[in-house]
């Protein structure tokens, strides 16, 4: 669909509703495409990293029900349980950091 950036203006609540469903919604500007209103996934995807990441943790260890800041000793525990588990879940790839970029040359050191 393509709409008018100022008749969108009216209609806005429809129009994201309409691309949540999978339309693909152009507005335009003078008759040109200007922009595409499209649904965002990474919300869904960040909520759900979250609830993973808290539930990893609850694992740990009991953490506060009050939502109050971990104590030192309680982040240190934390941190010392996941470098702990890290190898056991192959987190890391064998590349390191100094040499995650080598496809991009030879064995000379050049630019390939």
């Amino acid at each position: 669909m393509r709409i008018s950036i100022a008749e969108a203006q009216g209609q806005l609540e429809e129009l994201v509703k309409r691309a949540e469903q999978g339309e693909e919604i152009i507005l335009t500007q003078p008759g040109l495409p200007s922009a595409r209103l499209s649904i965002v996934h990474t919300a869904t995807q960040t909520s759900r990293q979250h609830y993973d990441a808290v539930a990893e943790l609850a694992k740990i260890g009991p953490l506060t029900s009050k939502r109050e800041p971990l104590s030192a000793e309680e982040k240190r525990k934390v941190f010392e349980e996941i470098r702990r588990r890290a190898p056991e879940r192959d987190l890391f790839d064998s590349t390191d950091a100094a040499h995650s970029q080598d496809f991009l040359y030879d064995e000379f050191g050049l630019p390939k």
